[in-house]
């Protein structure tokens, strides 16, 4: 009996790449760990030092995104994998996974420092303004360069963990911001409840950024229709191709933030002499040209054929 070699399945996709090549991303996200750890560190030693609660806050929401990034980091890496026999997408979904992790981490830490805040209204402690307007001045400059940073990199590559990194820091600057107004108004005032109204204040807009990082990364995972397209829309101009009477099974979803993928099956006006080639050539050049959908799996059905209940 004949050796006969094992066949192996040649993942080639004519369509959409089920993965992403991400230097940009990566090499964004990089210098943005390190900055953040860095600065971290220093605010954290800051506000124990001046007992601000605004500063203490800040290096835990720093710490958590030093974390947050090491996720993006990895989302990165797996997203550049190619599909094999076991995941034919892709590794792409990492990065939504992380994304959403991300967004939920925003949200924790809002909602721990408000507590604390609430904690200090009770038990207010001295604050010192020196200590603490420096390095909101400080964090100040180093959270603009890292939103520089960020910004330029979304507009060569897109990556919704890239864009939950840029609100994290959006976060950041505002904290900076806060700090160094409830620094001045405590030292003209000597009133430490600013430093406390600030943290709250602050938290606020984290709770709303990771919200919609979270929200986004949910839709995506559940496969809801991607936010700015129509399916009702999509739906009439399908109906409008020459002998397509009309369509069920309808799916349209995204894979990750950028691959949108949809199929459908398609009944006929009439099926003697049709070329079903034609008709599909001609789905898919719709969506192609009119909502930039690429991934498009579309079945022929014949009642006569394939029953329909």
């Amino acid at each position: 009996m004949k050796n006969e070699k094992t066949k192996t399945i040649d993942f080639k996709y004519h369509h959409i790449k089920h993965y992403k090549y991400q230097a940009q991303s990566k090499k964004t996200l990089v210098t943005s760990i390190l900055l953040t750890l860095f600065f971290a560190l220093i605010e954290l030693f800051g506000g124990i030092f001046s007992g601000s609660l605004a500063l203490i806050s800040d290096s835990f929401h720093m710490f958590s995104d030093v974390v947050a990034l090491l996720f993006s980091i990895i989302a990165v890496f797996f997203s550049a994998k190619k599909p094999n026999k076991n995941f034919t997408y892709g590794f792409l979904r990492i990065e939504i996974i992380s994304a959403f992790i991300n967004g939920l981490a925003l949200m924790i830490i809002s909602v721990g420092i408000v507590i604390e805040a609430i904690k200090r209204l009770f038990n207010p402690e001295h604050v010192d303004f020196f200590t603490m307007f420096t390095i909101a001045v400080i964090g100040l400059l180093v959270n603009i360069i890292l939103m520089a940073v960020l910004i330029k990199s979304l507009k060569k590559e897109k990556n919704l963990n890239v864009k939950s990194a840029l609100w994290h820091f959006l976060g950041d600057t505002l904290n900076s911001v806060g700090v160094i107004i409830a620094a001045i108004i405590l030292k003209l005032t000597n009133l430490v409840i600013f430093d406390i109204i600030i943290s709250i204040i602050i938290s606020i807009v984290i709770f709303i950024g990771g919200f919609k990082i979270a929200k986004e990364a949910f839709f995506i995972l559940m496969e809801a229709v991607p936010s700015d397209l129509d399916i009702d829309e999509i739906h009439a101009k399908i109906l409008t191709i020459s002998k397509i009477k009309d369509i069920h099974e309808f799916h349209l979803w995204n894979i990750s933030e950028e691959n949108i993928s949809i199929s459908f099956h398609i009944l006929l006006n009439e099926y003697d002499g049709v070329n079903d080639y034609e008709i599909v050539n001609d789905v898919v050049k719709l969506l192609k040209n009119e909502y930039g959908i690429e991934h498009v799996t579309v079945q022929i059905e014949n009642p006569e054929i394939n029953p329909h209940l």
